[in-house]
């Protein structure tokens, strides 16, 4: 009965998300992050921009976890493939074993995943995605950095900043590890700090707001 509902619900969001400026919202998240991003995803609403998720977690389970996360969001849900065009009102989940970027302009976002080395240890890292986004969105990408070890994604969520993207830290409060969003707000990466209750609100508020 949920799955019926929630088909009947997409059908209706076909169309491109009448938003201001917002083209990609992209997302890093390692240790602990599993659940803020169930917590977080499960609140957005359509219409949205796609949504790409960099969670640092093992091949086997990256399918499974997209494939859960489908269950609770309204927003579907799905392991990104390689070659594929980001579509509004879909959240792509890095496969395990790949690193994840975007090829081709704010209105014609192409997903790659390809294998390669680990970068800080993880394979895939946010630093691919969040370097890749720079690049190719700029000034019209949202950037969130979740709770987790290490510095993954913090020098890159700079440079999204640099190129005039607005991004969102989690806050110590609210992260089981505060070790990815302190690197990323020491180095200035992070233009504002958010629990994670509100991460979702914030993310929505920056989308539609008029910069």
């Amino acid at each position: 009965m949920f799955a019926t509902k929630k088909i009947e619900k997409r059908e209706s969001y076909t169309s491109a998300p009448s938003t201001s400026w917002c083209s990609l919202i992209a997302i890093g998240s390692s240790t602990g992050g599993t659940e803020a991003l169930s917590e977080i995803l499960s609140k957005l609403k359509p219409p949205l921009p796609p949504v790409m998720v960099v969670q640092h977690i093992s091949a086997t389970f990256s399918k499974l976890f997209a494939a859960r996360l489908d269950r609770e969001c309204e927003l579907t849900v799905k392991e990104a493939v390689e070659g594929e065009y980001a579509k509004p009102n879909t959240i792509y989940i890095a496969p395990g074993d790949k690193h994840m970027s975007i090829t081709g302009s704010p209105g014609s976002i192409c997903i790659h995943c390809k294998a390669g080395e680990r970068i800080h240890g993880v394979l895939s890292s946010a630093d691919v995605l969040f370097e890749s986004v720079a690049k190719v969105i700029g000034p019209k990408a949202v950037g969130v950095i979740l709770t987790g070890m290490g510095v993954d994604g913090a020098a890159k969520l700079l440079e999204m900043r640099q190129a005039g993207a607005r991004t969102l830290g989690q806050d110590e409060a609210s992260c089981v590890v505060y070790g990815m969003p302190k690197a990323a707000f020491n180095m200035g990466a992070v233009e504002r700090q958010v629990s994670l209750q509100n991460m979702a609100n914030e993310i929505t508020k920056l989308v539609y707001s008029s910069r």
